[in-house]
């Protein structure tokens, strides 16, 4: 091993060391222990050296996996020979919850003249004006309205006024309660991220926008002015690409002779702030 290969090895690991520690957190505080997480990570060794690193027409043999990945030859063995898990499954809710609110933040007939959801009635009138049944209907006949109502207030995605106007709490599928949805978001988002931020350090091409702000000594109604400015352009940002998506979606649908449809995208935004280490260093020294 050479000098090179070396620190970036070195490298590497303390970038992992740190981006690990609030899945640790995670664990912790789910009963989930050290060696439950190790057999998974074994589990993911043998699975991507499997699947991701195989040489041009060539076998992928037990020997190969067990040399790349340092997993013994007889777990490789066990381990490839088990069914993989289903990844990624998106909640039914989730999933029907999602295409509402994307169309929601789409369509002009739902937005107000500044490009916002608009509350919508509760049920469809007899003038045919839009509403939360129609807006349902429009997606799934099979749901009823209520049923995605009552589940939507659970989670925190909508509220109901005393007018029994419909409102959304948020502009995207983000359910402030049910702990299922949260996970296959947790999910979902980071694997992308992930994907995106180490796709650019392995230096593979096309490189994918991966970019971030970042700031220390910033006083508490710093962050409540920064966290202003990130939710009114951050969300402009997401209303836009939603549109475009759904714009591009119907026009795939409504031609035939375009190729087959197979790609999916995931673009993001997020905020986090913290005590900066170095500040709560020097208020312990003092």
């Amino acid at each position: 091993m050479n000098a090179e290969t070396s620190k970036k090895q070195l490298l590497i690991a303390n970038a992992l060391k740190r981006v690990f520690r609030p899945f640790v957190k995670l664990m912790l505080a789910n009963n989930i222990s050290y060696t439950f997480a190790i057999d998974l990570l074994k589990t993911l060794f043998v699975e991507v050296a499997d699947q991701e690193f195989t040489i041009d027409q060539k076998r992928q043999t037990d020997s190969r996996i067990s040399l790349m990945s340092g997993v013994h030859r007889k777990d490789v063995k066990r381990l490839r020979e088990l069914q993989p898990d289903v990844e990624d499954v998106m909640p039914g809710n989730v999933s029907l919850g999602s295409q509402l609110i994307a169309l929601w933040n789409a369509d002009p007939k739902y937005l107000n003249e500044e490009g916002v959801p608009k509350p919508l009635p509760r049920f469809a009138t007899a003038q045919g004006t839009e509403s939360f049944e129609s807006l349902v209907r429009s997606v799934s006949t099979d749901i009823h309205p209520r049923a995605v109502l009552d589940e939507w207030l659970r989670l925190g995605v909508a509220k109901l006024d005393d007018d029994n106007f419909v409102h959304l709490t948020t502009d995207l599928f983000i359910a402030q309660e049910g702990f299922e949805e949260k996970v296959f978001y947790l999910a979902h988002n980071l694997h992308d991220h992930a994907q995106a931020a180490i796709f650019n350090v392995l230096g593979k091409q096309p490189n994918f926008l991966e970019r971030c702000v970042h700031y220390n000594g910033l006083t508490h109604l710093n962050i409540e002015e920064i966290a202003q400015t990130v939710n009114k352009h951050g969300m402009k940002l997401l209303r836009e690409v939603n549109k475009t998506a759904d714009v591009l979606d119907k026009t795939n649908q409504q031609n035939t002779r375009l190729p087959k449809p197979n790609m999916r995208m995931t673009m993001g935004l997020y905020y986090y702030y913290e005590a900066d280490q170095e500040s709560a260093n020097e208020k312990k020294i003092k």
